[in-house]
């Protein structure tokens, strides 16, 4: 803090003044007379002027006037860390970071303390996942799952808000959990000034940093997950990464050599879960032979096991899937499709096949007065209403679940159609449906989120009359002309480069492989030509002709909230019939299709969760959104949330921390209520509380007390996972917050000096204090020194 001189012997002014001069008269007239070199006379001279002005400085009485910190007027705040990671300990040091800073503030052997408690009016805070007061700091037990640093230095600047906090004094090594992706919020906050715990040298340790979890439909490989694995002090050695399932077994194991360098290491598994729905499983990482320690933490050499563990979520979803195929003849299509979805328990194809068209009523078809179809004539006794008319198509239903499902053919309303995720139209005319049907076709596409799917055949696309109708605007390819031409054969399938990058359009694990199965795959026959495919629509697949021509061959876009796809060649069925291998390759190409089909519809009731976001304890929103069967937003529906949390406790000791198996598990009912985010949205908050796998259930029921439906969900939390991300002290972090609220960096062993200056700094009250130089030794020291020094120059010199 700066200060000012102020004179206060004012009154001695002008005689001050008067003495300077007789005085500079008298020096002038002297070193005049004298004989001697003038650079020497010029030095004695200034020496003496000096000693003269410093005595007449004396007599204005001058004072040292600054302005410091109030005694016990300021609150000072003593801030610190009580997580996980305190309790590392350095490379080649002796104490833990914990016990280090349980040093710095233990009394007997802080006189720092003492110092900073005779100015400052002292509070003792210590934080984790939350702030607490302290009287003493005896709760430090560095056992806390987070750092919640800059959400604790926010919480102290709301709390002091309008009272004279002078600073906070952090005790941290800087590795928060709760840092924002963009710019620090230290609005409001008097200085900070950080004392970082902890060395910069790298200690030996593993640690699964980053993991991603991606889900395809590809049926091989419908889960990746990638480990990216952090080493200090294992540059040479094997490091292995295993991936357990949720009871323990191992599933697969990799193992990579670390470089000298120390680059992190990146793990790729490939996984498809035997079970639908939520599954949890745990990646492990280990050097080699060191695999023990996970279950004996004696054996462990590493600073901490704790980061070497990671729960994972894997959500396939829960079927099943309801497909509508409606086709308008009986086909070999359908035979092969319906034998490969059989395979997959989540997908159900209902069908819907036209065995005969409708025809006009004629009466001498028919007996006198008969209006019913002759080909029905002779099955029991049948009402009216259920024997087909000549006007009507006679229909056939497939894998219905009861027998009123589709009793009335197509859906005509929005809650039968909407019952299914996915429609299929293969050789089916837009003849067949009425103009409300197309336009509600449109609407399971655009509002509903539904997939259509359209094959190619006599009765498809430009074939089938559907341009210029609801269905053909959404279709992804231009049905108003087709390229003129013989008719094409001896087609022959090829990817695009957008359908390499598509896993469901893929059926081989590499590219050489896959080629190679193209290559092997028969010609077709039948094609339905199209102009081109629409702007922002993705050709998946092409075919060759016999002339070199490619044409289009599968097509897919997004339409409104769902997606459309374009099957043009007529006769895939062609690709099953060579060789059993060639069957199995087309019974996965329809799952996956079909899979593509229904991977993103929405359904009526639907469970997100949403972290919440610089949560230092992972607290998670969960939303349910319901809808009612023509998929409009439920307003008045009751939902309860059961939460299962299976956790995997770790065993942590003051210095070493390591897996212990456990499978403890917690239910917890939580009522959702509505969101202000939107018609239909309910959500509620959780926050857990151990780290592991959770299991979040939601139960809908309407206002009369039925239940409309169920949904699950899943998540992880690992605050020890951010808390051990990095062991080394975050300086950077630690000295951004410093500069930003005009505090500085500390070192532990200048706490002393520290203290000593702080009242000398800046503080919301402070009080003038003036030291009065004229009678300090140093003053009359300096004047006599001046004297002696142009005393002993002229004798030096032999001056007269």
């Amino acid at each position: 803090m700066f200060g000012a001189l102020v004179i206060s012997g004012r009154q001695w002014l002008w005689p001050v003044a008067g003495f300077l001069g007789v005085a500079l008269a008298l020096l002038v007239w002297t070193y005049a007379r004298r004989t001697g070199g003038r650079g020497l006379a010029a030095v004695c001279f200034l020496l003496k002027c000096l000693g003269y002005l410093t005595l007449a400085a004396c007599l204005l009485e001058p004072l040292w006037t600054v302005q410091r910190a109030r005694p016990g007027a300021n609150l000072f705040v003593l801030l610190a860390d009580n997580s996980q990671s305190l309790g590392i300990k350095d490379r080649a040091a002796s104490e833990s970071r914990g016990a280090l800073l349980q040093s710095l503030l233990t009394p007997d052997r802080a006189p720092w303390l003492a110092s900073l408690q005779e100015h400052f009016q002292v509070r003792r805070y210590l934080f984790d996942s939350r702030l607490q007061s302290s009287r003493d700091f005896s709760e430090l037990m560095f056992d806390g799952r987070a750092s919640s640093l800059l959400s604790s230095l926010r919480t102290l600047a709301d709390r002091y808000r309008g009272q004279p906090l002078a600073g906070v004094l952090v005790f941290s090594d800087g590795n928060a959990t709760d840092v924002p992706n963009g710019p620090l919020e230290l609005a409001g906050l008097p200085p900070v000034y950080p004392v970082v715990l902890g060395r910069d040298e790298p200690i030996k340790d593993l640690a699964l940093q980053q993991v991603a979890v991606s889900q395809t439909v590809f049926e091989d490989a419908p889960v990746n997950i990638r480990a990216t694995v952090a080493n200090g002090g294992y540059a040479g050695e094997s490091i292995g990464v295993q991936l357990l399932d949720s009871t323990g077994r191992k599933v697969e194991e990799q193992a990579l050599a670390a470089n000298l360098a120390g680059d992190p290491l990146v793990f790729r598994f490939q996984l498809k879960p035997e079970q639908e729905g939520v599954s949890f499983y745990r990646l492990r990482v280990a050097a080699k032979g060191e695999t023990a320690q996970f279950t004996q933490l004696s054996l462990s050499t590493e600073a901490t096991l704790v980061n070497n563990t990671r729960t994972l979520v894997v959500d396939r979803g829960k079927g099943p899937y309801r497909v509508l195929y409606v086709a308008g003849r009986p086909n070999w299509e359908f035979k092969f499709l319906n034998r490969a979805l059989a395979e997959d328990s989540q997908i159900e194809a209902v069908g819907l096949i036209r065995i005969a068209k409708r025809e006009p009523k004629f009466e001498f078809r028919g007996r006198p007065g008969e209006s019913s179809n002759p080909l029905f004539r002779g099955f029991g006794n049948q009402s009216p209403e259920e024997i087909e008319r000549y006007d009507q198509p006679v229909l056939v239903r497939l894998n219905t679940k009861d027998a009123s499902e589709l009793a009335g053919g197509f859906p005509k309303t929005p809650e039968e159609l909407y019952a299914y995720h996915g429609v299929v139209l293969d050789r089916l005319e837009a003849e067949f449906f009425t103009r409300d049907q197309l336009l509600l076709l449109q609407h399971f596409v655009s509002e509903r989120g539904g997939g259509l799917l359209m094959l190619g055949g006599a009765e498809s696309f430009r074939e089938g009359r559907y341009e210029r109708t609801p269905v053909g605007d959404m279709l992804p390819v231009y049905l108003d002309r087709a390229a003129a031409g013989p008719p094409l054969t001896n087609l022959h399938l090829a990817l695009t480069q957008e359908g390499w990058l598509q896993p469901w359009a893929r059926l081989r694990a590499s590219e050489v492989e896959e080629q190679r199965r193209l290559e092997a795959m028969p010609g077709f026959e039948v094609m339905n030509r199209v102009r081109e495919a629409k702007p922002g629509a993705s050709t998946i697949a092409t075919v060759r002709d016999g002339r070199g021509q490619t044409h289009p061959a599968l097509v897919v876009q997004r339409f409104g909230h769902g997606r459309v796809g374009a099957l043009l060649v007529g006769d895939l069925w062609r690709w099953g019939l060579r060789d059993e291998g060639m069957h199995q390759d087309m019974d996965k190409a329809w799952r996956q299709m079909f899979r593509w089909l229904v991977a993103d519809v929405p359904k009526r009731i639907e469970l997100l969760v949403e972290p919440l976001r610089d949560d230092p304890n992972q607290a998670v929103r969960l939303q349910v959104r319901v809808r009612d069967e023509k998929f409009q937003p439920f307003d008045n529906a009751s939902v309860v949330l059961n939460v299962l949390a299976l956790t995997n406790q770790l065993a942590r000791t003051t210095n070493l921390a390591g897996a212990a198996p456990s499978a403890a598990t917690q239910g917890v009912r939580l009522a959702a209520e509505p969101a202000a985010g939107g018609a239909g949205l309910y959500e509620a908050t959780y926050i857990p509380r151990a780290t592991g796998g959770y299991l979040a259930e939601a139960i809908v029921t309407s206002p009369a007390g039925a239940e409309l439906g169920r949904a699950q969900a899943g998540w992880t939390a690992d605050p020890a996972a951010e808390e051990f991300h990095s062991l080394r002290p975050n300086r950077a972090l630690l000295d951004q917050i410093a500069k930003q609220t005009g505090g500085q960096l500390i070192e532990p062993q200048a706490l002393n000096d520290f203290a000593a200056g702080l009242p000398n700094r800046q503080a919301p009250i402070t009080e003038s204090w003036s030291k009065p130089l004229w009678h300090r030794p140093a003053v009359f020291l300096w004047a006599l020194a001046c004297f002696l020094a142009e005393w002993g120059l002229r004798r030096w010199r032999g001056m007269a």
